[in-house]
């Protein structure tokens, strides 16, 4: 099955709640043949988890990343195409006074040439990106 959407950290962040949001979960256990994430997503995710002290905490994070996110969900990469369409939407956004942040840029980037939806808590983040379709589950 074809990817259809891109889930934003925040999205994976809050599967591995213990207690996640009911309609997050519902549409991701729905959609999950159909959703990945993008490189710098994995990256943040990642550098998280290393950042934790060791705990129960820390273990049960990474058993989630290590053991069911990167197995299971495709790593969309940051390539020439978006870092060509980022470098437009920055140069615009800075002029217009709304300079984004590097990170989120990537991910609009990796999904607006990917052709994906963005799933996004942090829909506010987005909204400045031209050509951009963006889904709150929550």
């Amino acid at each position: 099955m074809a990817l259809k959407y891109l889930a934003d950290t925040n999205i994976i962040s809050e599967l591995e709640r213990s207690q996640p949001n009911q309609r997050v979960l519902a549409q991701f256990q729905m959609y999950k043949h159909e959703i990945g994430i993008a490189a710098v997503s994995w990256h943040e995710l990642v550098y998280g988890y290393h950042r934790l002290p060791k705990s129960r905490r820390k273990e049960r994070v990474g058993d989630f990343l290590f053991n069911i996110i990167g197995p299971t969900l495709p790593i969309v990469p940051f390539d020439a195409a978006a870092a060509e369409w980022f470098g437009r939407e920055r140069a615009r956004l800075a002029q217009i006074g709304q300079p984004p942040s590097f990170a989120d840029g990537q991910i609009a980037a990796t999904a607006a040439v990917s052709d994906l939806v963005l799933i996004t808590r942090n829909e506010q983040d987005f909204r400045p990106f031209t050509g951009l379709t963006i889904e709150n589950w929550f």
